[in-house]
């Protein structure tokens, strides 16, 4: 029904006899706020009521046809009517039939015709506690509905708050995996490049390398949900990049399974890690092939989302523009319960050994720290669905740069390693002596701004991001860009926990090598900084 101001009185009355408008309507019709509608058909009440927005009926008890007996049921039994007053008029004034009224949900009972101050009064009288009962219901469905947002906040604040706790632990265990693999990896890697080892204990060794990188991509996907991984992020245009995948998640998915890609129309630009996207939606095309038994579709779609839009699972409007890529599957689809614990490291409903739980993770990780939302739409039976809210850049894509390998070689030149954990400093400060440069170590930044000041030369140097002491090592990396303008700087971190700028991207001329690394990307990231500091000093 309609709403209508509070001190306002709609009146309906169901009379067969018209004489009856006449009777009552003269007095009501001198009230201003009395409106007064007249209909003969009681069949219609229930109709006739919410087209008048009814706070009084008004009906007669006999009439032919349905009676106001009849009126009082049809009323009761409609939900929208069902608390409308009712005030029964008849020429009876009898115990019994009053009863009987009463009985069946009347609120008043007039024996004609009433005088008109006192049916005037009752009208009032009626509508008002109507409409004070309206304004309770609907002041206890807002506070229901407004308990209900409360509640669901309130388990959204706790989610976020677990899930940063974990994220928190996780990245500090990878932290220290990364070092511990980084000790494993660089010494087997020495004991490859010193030889002397016969086939079967290289075989071992390639072996045992192979499992620290296998580790190594653990603790990435660790620090990704932990958003500690360093972002190499750039302008993309996203049409062309998804579109690109198509071929790759077919041979992912099998032959069985279809892909099929909606991308909108002229697809705004945003700021991403091109290699951590593509290794996202791969890790959801793995979880949707899983969850689809390898016979299903895969459907990836991607559209503009303004600003001001609804962001998903209640989290208020979008703040900013968005491109939303939605990776959605016709698997078996998740319960309630798996859904809310499906981002958490870990978690996971395959068997044993047929997953290791970090593929939501990570890519809620890698969104997140993007500076982006993402979330879950699932139902058993109906599939499952991973929106991506990334934000909009209006930065101009660059051109990508191809991957060389380049061979492992060594130089002359002199470095300093930077490093707290002995292990590790010893371990790499070996490495690069076998490749021929000459090699200063320092076991925080403090030990090493007194060489810098006390005048050693150095052509690089490689320090670990996170080290205690006084001196930082962006303070240490200052120091050296004022003493030596010349050399060049490469930082290294089991995560990158200081040297990244606050939304987790690296800053144009930061160079981040992130631990374990091999001995030939160690090399080639060295020998590629110092070819940059050779041409800019021959220019």
């Amino acid at each position: 029904m309609n709403d209508i101001p509070a001190s306002f009185c709609s009146v309906l009355l169901i009379d067969d006899e018209a004489m009856a408008e006449d009777l009552i309507g003269y007095r009501l019709s001198q009230q201003a706020d009395i409106r007064l509608r007249y209909d003969a058909r009681a069949e219609l009440a229930v109709k006739l009521c919410c087209e008048t927005a009814a706070s009084v009926v008004l009906v007669d008890l006999r009439m032919p046809g349905p009676d106001g007996f009849d009126v009082i049921r049809l009323l009761r039994a409609a939900p929208e009517t069902e608390h409308v007053p009712v005030i029964l008029l008849s020429s009876e004034d009898d115990a019994d039939t009053k009863a009987r009224a009463f009985a069946l949900g009347a609120n008043d009972y007039l024996v004609k015709w009433p005088e008109a101050r006192e049916l005037e009064a009752r009208i009032r009288y009626h509508s008002a506690a109507y409409q004070a009962r309206r304004q309770r219901d609907a002041a206890f469905l807002e506070l229901r509905e407004r308990e209900a947002e409360l509640r669901a906040s309130q388990a959204a604040l706790h989610q976020s708050q677990k899930m940063e706790a974990i994220g928190q632990l996780t990245g500090g265990i990878a932290h220290d995996f990364n070092n511990v693999l980084q000790v494993i990896g660089g010494n087997l890697q020495l004991v490859k490049m010193i030889g002397g080892v016969n086939p079967q204990g290289l075989a071992r060794v390639d072996n045992a390398l192979n499992g620290v990188e296998r580790g190594a991509r653990l603790a990435a996907h660790l620090l990704a949900f932990a958003r500690r991984q360093p972002l190499q992020a750039a302008v993309v245009a996203l049409a062309p990049l998804l579109a690109n995948m198509d071929d790759m998640l077919r041979r992912v998915l099998g032959a069985q399974a279809q892909v099929l890609t909606d991308l909108a129309p002229q697809l705004w630009h945003t700021e991403v890690d091109v290699g951590q996207l593509n290794n996202v939606i791969l890790n959801l095309a793995i979880n949707a092939r899983d969850a689809m038994h390898g016979d299903g579709t895969l459907t990836i779609r991607a559209r503009n989302v303004a600003a001001g839009a609804p962001l998903p699972d209640n989290q208020g409007p979008c703040g900013c523009d968005y491109v939303l890529i939605e990776i959605a599957d016709t698997g078996a689809g998740m319960p309630p319960e798996v859904l809310q614990r499906a981002f958490e490291p870990f978690f996971t409903t395959k068997p044993t050994g047929q997953g290791t739980g970090l593929g939501l993770s990570m890519a809620y990780g890698f969104v997140k720290q993007s500076g982006g939302e993402i979330a879950l739409r699932s139902e058993v039976g109906h599939g499952t669905c991973v929106q991506i809210y990334l934000p909009r850049s209006h930065g101009t894509p660059a051109g990508t740069v191809p991957d060389t390998a380049v061979p492992l070689r060594g130089g002359a030149e002199t470095i300093l390693v930077v490093e707290d954990e002995e292990d590790v400093r010893a371990a790499t400060a070996d490495l690069l002596a076998a490749l021929g440069y000459d090699v200063l170590s320092s076991v925080d930044g403090e030990q090493a701004a007194r060489l810098i000041e006390d005048g050693a030369h150095i052509d690089l140097l490689f320090t670990d991001v996170v080290m205690p002491g006084r001196v930082s090592s962006l303070a240490l990396s200052e120091l050296v860009k004022r003493k030596l303008p010349q050399a060049q700087i490469l930082f290294t971190s089991g995560y990158a926990e200081g040297v990244l700028a606050h939304d987790g991207k690296l800053p144009p001329g930061v160079n981040l090598l992130p631990k374990p690394y091999s001995a030939e990307t160690l090399s080639a990231r060295i020998r590629h900084l110092l070819g940059q500091r050779a041409a800019s000093t021959a220019a």
